[in-house]
């Protein structure tokens, strides 16, 4: 079993020197992470590199649904329904704790996108083509049984609404989910490593990379049999370094989401409308806030940086307007927002709204295997054909036998819990495990879905460390999650630990405000910091709660 600890950090990069790999992996988002198991599963010595943590692009900043594709049949895209339909159904069963049904309202209004029979037609077709369980089928709503779901939304000129569903999830802790299991499947993951270069045999074709360590400046080679480029974003730039950035190209644009109270903005029940130029919003009620996105921009910034801007809040703010016209609600009102951004494959001759969502392999002349586009939804399914092509190309020159693909019955870490069905006895048990060592159901609940089958070592922590918490004055349970973020998930940064492990960043900012110098003074000491490096990562987590709290 490989180590996935930020205390093992020197550990991890020994190994990943040490070893021939079959596979290498450049990028540690849901597409890398994905294609990393998938690999490791069929036999494939793997390793993975990632140049910031794990899942700090667009894998943390979605609009954090397992989509079923009902927004392809608007594009007529009848396959990729299908398909994100099925592989939606797999991402359930494997992590049931991390991705749950959720209902969404579809209203329609007079002059608006949609009609009672169009939406009819679209969702039955969308029941069909997804493969949607019997009892998550859409149900058709007049306008009074409507009110009655959701009374918030506008009234004025309201038919009706379909009723169907969706999945939500944490796209941050699918991804390290994901990763967690093929760390103990035996690969060697690394963040805070960037590939400056390739290395290459005399013939022109890859042997591996050089890269420079984040934190230390060291750089060092890693050679593998199999360099995939799964950077998202940051494809091109790696097909740069390789030069071979040909043909089709990417196309980068922003989507933006904010945050709210629910006391500002009570939504009881998740609604997918249209704002007034057409472009279908989401706003998603989660614990005790709302949220709402997302917006569709081209963009040519910074791409580890992208902003949520003033244009992109009234947006959003306009839209929330427009179908909940009762809230009145302000900028003021935003407690916390997200910026993040959608590599789309260009495609001569569409603008932007009509590039397909759908994946591509591109492989270059050297042999670096590059995987663009797809959708979280889709990252099992995509992993699988990049390894699919791996697997071929690597039998082209031996007679060594692999596996076939193995993750679609996979449970993912924290996933044993006996899939859905199992899930809501799993559900009570840890509640009453968790009511023994005194802690409330407001607070068990959202961890065990955090953590799944893995909530039991977080009680554990909590029970042993709790005096200790409270002579450092820090929550106690917060620093349960501390504790096993740095131990089994790889945090470093105090920024890991807030944005990625458990996205307190987005939905409970004051909650990081309040523990922020507590968590970095520990963090400090564990991880043995100079003061130059505290300071450094007081100022990155300052700069991110600046930029999430907007106007706050």
């Amino acid at each position: 079993m490989g180590k996935f600890s930020s205390l093992h950090r020197n550990h991890i990069k020994a190994q990943l020197r040490l070893e021939q790999l079959d596979v290498l992996v450049i990028g540690g988002g849901i597409t890398g992470a994905g294609i990393a198991l998938d690999a490791v599963t069929r036999g494939l010595k793997t390793g993975l590199v990632e140049m910031q943590d794990f899942a700090a692009g667009t894998s943390s900043r979605s609009t954090k649904l397992i989509h079923g594709g009902l927004r392809y049949l608007k594009q007529f895209e009848l396959k990729l329904v299908a398909e994100v339909g099925r592989e939606r159904a797999i991402v359930y069963e494997n992590g049931p704790h991390v991705t749950t049904p959720e209902k969404m309202l579809l209203p329609f209004h007079k002059g608006g996108s949609f009609g009672p029979i169009t939406t009819n037609i679209g969702l039955k077709l969308y029941d069909w083509l997804a493969a949607v369980r019997k009892e998550d089928r859409r149900t058709m709503l007049n306008s009074e049984e409507t009110l009655q779901v959701e009374p918030l939304i506008k009234r004025e000129g309201l038919k009706g609404a379909g009723y169907y569903v969706e999945y939500k999830t944490d796209d941050a802790r699918l991804t390290i989910e994901v990763l967690k299991k093929a760390v103990e499947k035996g690969i060697h993951a690394l963040h805070y490593t960037k590939v400056i270069d390739f290395l290459y045999f005399a013939d022109q074709s890859i042997r591996g990379v050089i890269v420079e360590d984040q934190l230390t400046g060291e750089t060092y080679e890693l050679f593998a049999k199999k360099v995939i480029n799964a950077t998202g974003p940051w494809v091109d730039s790696l097909r740069k370094v390789d030069d071979s950035l040909q043909g089709k190209e990417l196309v980068l644009t922003k989507g933006v989401h904010i945050v709210f109270s629910n006391r500002s903005f009570p939504l009881q029940q998740a609604v997918y409308f249209d704002a007034p130029d057409g472009r279908m919003i989401f706003a998603i009620p989660r614990n005790d806030k709302t949220y709402v996105g997302t917006t569709d921009t081209s963009y040519e910034g910074n791409i580890a940086t992208p902003q949520v801007t003033v244009a992109d809040a009234t947006y959003l703010l306009n839209a929330i307007q427009h179908m909940f016209p009762s809230l009145k609600l302000t900028k003021q009102d935003i407690e916390s927002s997200w910026a993040g951004l959608r590599p789309l494959i260009s495609n001569e001759g569409k603008n932007q709204a009509e590039l397909s969502r759908k994946d591509e392999i591109f492989l270059s002349n050297t042999g670096l295997i590059t995987i663009a586009g797809g959708k979280l939804t889709g990252y099992r399914k995509m992993a699988e054909d990049v390894i699919n092509l791996v697997v071929a190309q690597l039998k082209e020159k031996s007679n060594a036998q692999y596996a076939a693909s193995s993750t679609k019955h996979l449970p993912i870490s924290g996933g044993d819990v006996g899939g859905s069905s199992g899930w809501p006895a799993f559900f009570k048990e840890k509640l009453l495990e968790a009511a023994e060592l005194g802690v409330n159901e407001s607070i068990a609940s959202p961890l065990i879905n955090m953590y799944g089958s893995n909530v039991s070592r977080v009680f554990t922590i909590y029970e042993k460390y709790k005096e200790t918490a409270k002579s450092l004055a820090i929550d106690a349970m917060i620093f349960a999650q501390l504790i096993y973020a740095i131990e089994y998930e790889s945090v470093y940064s105090p920024a890991d630990f807030f944005v990625r492990r458990t996205a307190a960043i987005y939905f409970h900012i004051d909650s990081v405000i309040q523990h922020k110098n507590q968590v970095i003074s520990y963090m400090a000491t564990r991880l043995s910091w100079d003061e130059h490096e505290k300071a450094r990562h007081q100022a990155e987590l300052d700069q991110l709660l600046s930029e999430a709290s907007l106007y706050h």
